[in-house]
């Protein structure tokens, strides 16, 4: 059964999540969407800015694959997992940005939902271009329109079963990969180059963050000095085709928010491409936390490699990271940065 995908390339925007409140809000209470009076309501892929506040709690399982998101609604009380279990009286998809997830998720939806499937997004995420191919194929109840986006609800009992194409893939190299997950169709350009400028050495304890689908650890394993190398990832989804893409027994799978995951040692070298998108505008703050995590996880002697587009300005953050900082390799696209002697203060704050 498909999972429900949460991804830094496909997550919306925050101002979106916002009006995502507004929108449901709105809809339920004008009756422009109408929820069954008993049974369980699951809510695909919503993030954590997202207000359900006009569900009924006891009735709502949120499903994400986006382990902040899982996380922030477990810490309000919500019941969370990453895949359905068992049938829903009505379900809500709030609209992820990929138009191939987007319909694998309204057919996984679909196919666990006795009653009305609600589907809400943005103009930016496409909520046009599906609400057309709805009206294509089935009875779609009058959309809602409202903060830059619309509401609309399929009928129950609609077979999308032709549109679940959530199979894995094999691509360049022998990698698998799923729908949804970032770099999909094939290497991430990034990774590669960060890959092939890593050191021959990297230490006996290596952690991986953002490890993504396992490109980097793959690589990195070639080297025999490494002992452990730890493959921190938010997307679950993600995380499974790392664990068919690395099967070397050194490695440790931990799903997990990169920024707020402790190991249980200090490592010898953190390697990582963090994501910059929470929209379709890059936003370095990302890239930041996952630098200051960094800081935090290594040995006084340890040391950070990463690539970044050319244009992100990491290099400030870096230095206040870490005592040296330095370009080692790059080009008009990425640069690969190289850093060491991580702060003793960032050090400290994380055994506390």
């Amino acid at each position: 059964m498909l999972a429900v995908i949460n991804t830094r390339c496909n997550a919306p925007w925050k101002k979106n999540n916002l009006a995502t409140a507004a929108r449901l809000t709105h809809a339920i209470a004008e009756r422009a969407v109408t929820l069954p009076g008993t049974g369980r309501i699951a809510v695909f892929a919503p993030r954590a800015e997202t207000d359900l506040s006009a569900l009924p709690k006891e009735r709502v399982q949120v499903l994400t694959t986006f382990k902040p998101d899982h996380d922030h609604f477990a810490s309000l009380g919500y019941d969370c997992a990453v895949a359905p279990e068992g049938r829903y009286a009505a379900a809500i998809v709030c609209l992820p940005r990929a138009k191939a997830l987007t319909r694998a998720t309204l057919a996984l939806a679909a196919s666990v939902t006795d009653g009305p499937v609600i589907v809400d997004g943005a103009k930016t995420d496409g909520i046009e271009s599906i609400l057309r191919d709805c009206r294509r194929r089935m009875t779609v109840g009058t959309p809602m329109s409202k903060a830059h986006g619309k509401v609309f609800a399929i009928e129950a009992g609609t077979d999308l079963t032709d549109w679940a194409t959530s199979e894995p893939r094999t691509i360049e190299g022998g990698y698998m990969t799923a729908p949804g997950v970032f770099s999909a169709d094939a290497i991430d350009p990034a990774s590669d180059m960060l890959a092939r400028n890593l050191p021959p050495k990297l230490g006996a304890h290596v952690v991986d963050l953002g490890a993504g689908w396992g490109y980097l650890s793959a690589n990195a394993l070639t080297r025999a000095s490494i002992e452990q190398i730890d493959l921190v990832e938010a997307d679950h989804a993600a995380l499974a085709c790392a664990r068919t893409n690395v099967t070397d027994p050194r490695a440790r799978f931990h799903w997990a928010d990169a920024t707020r995951w402790q190991g249980e040692a200090r490592a010898d070298s953190i390697i990582m491409n963090p994501p910059f998108h929470e929209s379709r505008s890059a936003d370095p703050d990302l890239g930041r936390g996952f630098i200051r995590a960094a800081a935090g996880m290594l040995k006084p002697s340890g040391a950070l490699w990463m690539v970044a587009n050319r244009h992100l300005p990491y290099e400030t953050t870096l230095a206040e990271c870490f005592a040296s900082v330095s370009e080692v390799a790059g080009d008009t696209k990425f640069k690969i940065l190289h850093a060491t002697r991580p702060a003793r203060q960032l050090r400290q704050n994380r055994l506390d």
